[in-house]
């Protein structure tokens, strides 16, 4: 879980990097007055299209750990195990959404709308209601 979170990090950070070039481009330095008005202004869109292919391919990953997340979160008797059902849902919103995209273009339904509830519950549960101190301590007390 923790390999797959590396590796989708500095990938969605990378990605950032096209936000810039737009700001960049938009910027008006001087290295860019070789390039015509509408060379520039045509580069903008190419960063934003740049940045969206990126998220989709962080989003393999993003949705790769979700994986192992929601195994340990069903496995775990700390939370609900409808939590980890969720977080493994989700991550089949992220993987489809990204083969999707990359197989069908034009297909503008995104999955992971539909399939990011258990990222939303988990820190809302863990915020409001907390683990199973009595499961907690029953495991705690096993591992002593």
């Amino acid at each position: 879980m923790v390999i797959l979170v590396l590796v989708a990090a500095p990938i969605a950070m990378l990605n950032e990097l096209n936000h810039v070039a737009v700001l960049l481009v938009l910027s008006g330095s001087d290295f860019l007055t070789t390039f015509s008005l509408d060379q520039v202004q045509a580069s903008v869109p190419l960063f934003l299209n740049l940045h969206e292919h990126g998220v989709f391919i962080a989003q393999i990953f993003w949705g790769l750990w979700l994986f192992p997340m929601g195994y340990l979160i069903f496995k775990s008797n700390f939370l609900p195990k409808a939590l980890g059902i969720l977080m493994i849902i989700g991550g089949f919103g992220y993987l489809v959404d990204s083969f999707v995209y990359f197989i069908f273009p034009n297909f503008d339904v995104t999955f992971s709308e539909f399939t990011f509830l258990g990222e939303l519950l988990l820190p809302l549960w863990l915020m409001f209601k907390g683990v199973n101190h009595e499961q907690w301590e029953k495991y705690a007390l096993k591992s002593t």
